[in-house]
This record gives structure tokens, C-alpha cells and sequence, in this order.
């Protein structure tokens, strides 16, 4: 079983402690964006990374149109992990759309999981009459749009917004060239589950004390929208921290680590 599921998803399993963290990547990247925060957790914790069915280096000929037709397939994927590794007692750590795919899993398998740590968490990215998610539906129908007709392009010009780092060019480039790598059809609807997903009834779904990081400067979910999710969950810690743009784990990694480790050493 360790084998079909180490092969599905690229599972990846390192770190000394007994305590189970799993860090899941965030939509068009993979398992790697974790390789600056991972390691300052080896000594204390067992660290387990994978790539979502159709990302990274998993096993593409299992991605079914079906199961992956909602958030819920991914969820899934974490749940086969956990059930796979027989992991109990996990701190479930989740990038952009991982927070709402964790808050799924936690939802339907709650005894899995210890903790939640939400990176810069979205329910919502279109904006509704009493909501501001960020963005309107044309907007973001015009980016898939984009993406079905010039895949590099729309990488070239999300990668940026996504990074929001321009003293770390390397970053943006790296972020640019993993969306390029995945499989354009695979993308284009995990990005359609992404940018229009409504998962803000989950919220008060969520049991687990919850960590939700959220960036100061964060074009794709704003300060507003961390706050919503923070105080739509009953057991939540909110940090806004330092970091700009949507992806703290690469371009402030220290100051997400300790954030990390601060809050999980009060949890105990």
C-alpha cells in the first residue's frame, strides 16, 4: 500500500521526531516550495511532502476528471496519505488553496489531525454582495481565459502578482517556471476550483486549533480576508506578519518557521 501511495503522490518522508507534520503545496507548485521551511523541522518532528495527483513529480495517469472535479479529490489525497502511512495526531500545514483543501480534510477525518496551519487562506477569491474576496468573476474568467490560450503567458504575468517580491527575482522565476511545467489542462481546472471555490460555510466547520498566517501585502488574499477566515474559525490563531506577497514559505522563510514554531510550542 506505502508503495502505490509513496509512487501516486511522490511522498517524500524525512525528520527524527515521533510527531507528524504534512505540508501541502499550494495550487501550479509542488512538494519543493516547502525545501526552506521543511528542514527546521527535521530534528523534532517527522516532515511528510507529496504533490497533489497531477502536480510535481506524481503519478499523472491517476488523475481522474471526476474525482478531481471538486477540492474535495484533493482532500482526498491527503486523507489516502494519512491513511496510507497510518499518520494520527498530524499538524496539517496548508499553502493558498491547501488551507481550504486541509480545512476538507479535517472536516471528514478530524481524528487525523492535531492542528491546522493555514498559509494565507482565501474561502473565496469573487467577490459577493456582503464579501469582498479580492476579485470579480469577469476578472478571473478572463485569466483562465488566458491560460487556455497562452499557458507561458499567463504564468509570465501571475507569477509576479503571486511572488510580490521583486528584490527576490530568482523566486518569481522559479514560481513562473513550476506553472509551466504542469499539465495545461490539469491547471486550467484546478485553477477554475481555486479561484472559484465558496468554502466559507467550512469554516465553521473546522474543530482543530488553527494557525492562519497572513501576509501584509498579499494581492491574491488580502488582510480583510485572512481576518474573515481567522474569526470564522472558533479555535484560531491569527499572525499577520512582516512577509509580502503569497508565498511567505519562499521569500520569508524565518519569519514563517518561527511563527510556526512559536504557536506549536504554546499547542504543546
Amino acid at each position: 500500500m506505502n508503495s502505490e501511495i509513496r509512487t501516486r503522490y511522490n511522498v517524500n518522508i524525512t525528520g527524527e521526531g515521533q510527531q507528524t507534520i504534512l505540508f501541502a503545496h499550494g495550487f501550479g507548485c509542488d512538494q519543493n516550495m516547502w525545501r526552506f521551511i521543511a528542514p527546521a523541522f527535521e530534528k523534532n518532528y517527522k516532515i511528510v511532502l507529496f504533490d497533489y495527483v497531477g502536480c510535481g513529480k506524481s503519478d499523472i495517469s491517476a488523475y481522474n476528471s471526476e474525482r478531481y472535479g471538486s477540492l474535495h479529490g484533493y482532500a482526498q489525497d491527503i486523507l489516502d496519505i494519512c491513511e496510507g502511512y497510518d499518520l494520527k495526531d498530524v499538524i496539517l500545514v496548508g499553502h493558498s488553496v491547501s488551507s481550504l483543501i486541509a480545512i476538507l480534510a479535517s472536516i471528514q477525518k478530524p481524528d487525523y489531525f492535531k492542528n491546522l496551519v493555514l498559509v494565507c487562506p482565501s474561502p473565496r477569491f469573487t467577490n459577493d454582495e456582503d464579501y469582498n474576496g479580492g476579485f470579480s468573476e469577469e476578472d478571473l474568467r478572463g485569466l483562465l481565459d488566458v491560460m487556455e490560450s497562452n499557458f507561458s503567458g499567463w504564468a509570465a504575468y501571475l507569477a509576479p502578482i503571486v511572488m510580490k517580491n521583486p528584490d527576490l527575482p530568482e523566486l518569481t522565476e522559479e514560481l513562473e517556471e513550476t506553472f509551466c511545467a504542469n499539465d495545461p489542462v490539469i491547471a486550467r481546472k484546478f485553477a477554475e476550483l481555486t479561484f472559484f471555490c465558496d468554502n466559507r460555510n467550512d469554516l465553521k466547520k473546522v474543530s482543530l486549533p488553527t494557525l492562519v498566517l497572513q501576509c501584509s501585502k498579499d494581492d491574491l488574499a488580502p488582510i480583510h480576508v485572512g481576518k474573515y477566515v481567522s474569526n470564522q474559525i472558533e479555535r484560531s490563531t491569527f499572525n499577520l506578519m512582516k512577509a509580502t506577497g503569497h508565498c511567505p514559505h519562499m521569500s520569508h522563510p524565518v519569519e514563517t518557521i518561527t511563527l510556526i514554531k512559536a504557536y506549536l510550542a504554546i499547542e504543546g
